[in-house]
């Protein structure tokens, strides 16, 4: 019997005196330079996007005629600031701004409180219909508002609240506490249940470890909270001019319509009102906008 070797030949390498270069392996979420380059023009053209009707506004606020926007190009050989003047000693500003400073704040305040216990007893607790509640809650966003104006009036009316602040921030109220009682519930449900036991354990309440333990940790969630609470009562227009009947209790947006045809739709007036609103919306995101990113999407990563 014999044995036959069999001989296997070599894979041909490359020939002497060449080295093979070896690629370098992309780690996995590397980016490429040509992604990296293309990630950031698309970024950069939204970026323009976005800032250009905020800066055409500007702009437009800088033409002493009601006519420039007909013809931008001769602004800028003529930019003022009469027009800001005007408008700060010429109208109730600085009233229009008094009251929507005192109803945006007072919404702010109240519909953070109470979006934020609901959210928390609607986490935390089960209670008969604790589902059916928050879906109730939503089902309340459905109505338009041409739909409520009458009901609340008469509400307003019986209680003698029309033409008061405290009528339009619980007005207010009747739209932000729906939407920040989701949002808080969400995010409460991604705070671990434990910390809730270890504040029994300690001997605090169930309101003592609302309040002093999980509302420290909630702080990016009051934060988106109390920014859409402040600008859904900032910039509302229908309530605002239905309820309130004295001219120097009107908000900055119900000043700013009556400001309109008061002077014949002065454009360059109208532009010179709608960037002093923006100042006092634009300070108070720039005090939460810490915690704007991070309320907004931790919601989302409870699965």
């Amino acid at each position: 019997m014999s044995t036959t070797t069999v001989e296997t030949a070599a894979p041909a390498g490359p020939p002497a005196g060449e080295k093979t270069a070896k690629r370098p392996a992309r780690r996995r979420g590397e980016v490429t330079p040509l992604g990296r380059l293309t990630s950031h023009g698309i970024l950069i053209v939204a970026s323009l996007i976005a800032l250009f009707p905020v800066a055409w506004l500007v702009f437009l606020s800088l033409g002493p005629d009601k006519d420039d926007y007909l013809r931008p190009g001769g602004i800028w050989g003529k930019m003022t600031l009469d027009n800001y003047a005007f408008v700060l000693q010429n109208t109730n500003f600085f009233d229009w701004l008094k009251s929507s400073l005192i109803v945006s704040l007072g919404t702010t305040f109240i519909g953070v409180l109470v979006a934020a216990t609901t959210g928390y007893a609607v986490s935390r607790m089960r209670f008969p219909g604790y589902k059916k509640f928050m879906w109730v809650l939503l089902v309340t966003q459905m109505f338009p508002v041409a739909v409520l104006m009458v009901p609340m009036y008469q509400i307003l009316s019986d209680l003698r609240l029309v033409d008061t602040y405290f009528g339009l921030i619980l007005v207010y109220c009747t739209t932000a506490v729906p939407y920040c009682a989701w949002l808080m519930k969400g995010y409460f449900d991604t705070i671990p249940f434990e910390i809730d036991e270890a504040g029994r354990v300690d001997g605090l309440t169930p309101f003592g470890t609302f309040a002093r333990l999980i509302l420290p940790l909630a702080k990016p969630g009051l934060a988106v909270a109390a920014f859409y609470s402040f600008i859904t009562a900032f910039g509302e227009v229908a309530f605002a001019t239905t309820f309130m009947l004295d001219d120097e209790k009107y908000t900055l947006a119900v000043g700013l319509q009556s400001f309109v045809s008061e002077h014949d739709a002065q454009r360059n007036l109208m532009a010179a009102t709608a960037v002093l609103i923006a100042i006092p919306v634009s300070a108070f995101f720039y005090l939460v906008q810490k915690n704007l990113v991070a309320g907004l999407t931790a919601g989302g990563t409870k699965g």
